[in-house]
């Protein structure tokens, strides 16, 4: 059991692939099932990152203080500008210009932590920064988007942020509180947490790619561009940031994945659960979630080549 979940785990980025040509190619088999069961599908992964969370994951905040401002600093600026400057430069219309602002103003995802590992960056220095900003989420990321976005739609600042608290924040702090009351059940559940994670997003990409599979098809090729120029340029720039501050090449590449991966998953569902009038707004973080654990992996081999 521990062998196939740790096959799921390493082949996240392909199963995730494999499902969106899945649901492109056959949309009905998900036609049934309704968006809002993303919302828990979510608080599961969430779920399971607070039970894997430890005390010294929270100890860098407060040792390491300036590295994690300086990267969360840079997750909340140049992901949100970049996602609006190329919404603006490939003059995309209302509902994907959302999507693509929404992924961007969102936190940074628990993928990173692994592709930081895998890239053999500073892990600790991720896992503090994907918690800080996290944290940061439930304030910053409805602020965000009306400030970039809340001309153009209705943003419900007050609505978002709770959503943030019940589907990110709450399912945290169960996991927390089990890890705390169970350790020893935490400690059996926690190898099969990465692949259980896999799974969810596989089901996420699938359930909003198959609601949106013609509209996608019509005019998905300039989608899947911006979101790879904005997952890309995250890297980029990440890093660049990284180098002009001087930090260490194991910190430089934990603030470009940091702040190229983004919690596009949280992106999809802020856009069903306070945009239903913009159904096309849930594209941009389902590919984002195909995308960035592809790019995630090309980044990780090229890291682990570089001395």
């Amino acid at each position: 059991m521990k062998k196939i979940c740790k096959f799921i785990a390493d082949y996240m980025g392909l199963l995730v692939l494999l499902s969106a040509i899945v649901a492109l190619v056959f949309p009905d088999m998900v036609s049934h099932v309704k968006p809002t069961i993303i919302n828990p599908l979510l608080g599961v992964i969430m779920f399971g990152m607070g039970m894997t969370l430890r005390t010294e994951d929270f100890r860098i905040v407060f040792s390491r203080p300036k590295d994690v401002t300086i990267g969360c600093l840079a997750q909340f600026t140049v992901m949100p500008l970049l996602a609006w400057l190329l919404a603006k430069a490939f003059a995309l219309d209302d509902a994907l210009a959302l999507g693509v602002v929404l992924v961007g103003c969102c936190p940074g995802g628990t993928a990173s932590n692994v592709i930081t590992y895998l890239a053999k960056g500073d892990l600790a220095l991720s896992v503090g920064m994907t918690g800080v900003s996290t944290l940061l989420a439930p304030v910053l990321t409805p602020l965000l988007v009306w400030l970039l976005a809340g001309k153009t739609v209705d943003v419900d600042v007050v609505g978002m942020l709770l959503s943030i608290l019940w589907v990110v924040i709450l399912p945290i702090a169960a996991g927390l509180l089990i890890k705390r009351l169970l350790p020893r059940l935490t400690t059996a559940a926690t190898a099969y947490l990465p692949a259980l994670s896999s799974l969810v997003i596989c089901a996420i990409v699938l359930i909003i790619i198959g609601a949106n599979a013609s509209k996608l098809l019509s005019s998905g090729f300039i989608v899947i561009l911006v979101v790879m120029l904005h997952n890309l340029g995250g890297l980029a720039i990440g890093y660049s940031i990284g180098t002009l501050l001087r930090m260490s090449e194991t910190k430089r590449r934990a603030v470009s994945i940091e702040v190229g991966m983004q919690n596009s998953g949280l992106a999809s569902s802020l856009a069903t659960l306070h945009f239903a009038a913009y159904p096309m707004a849930t594209i941009p973080g389902a590919i984002f979630s195909v995308w960035h654990n592809i790019s995630g992996g090309l980044v990780a081999h090229l890291f682990q080549k570089k001395k």
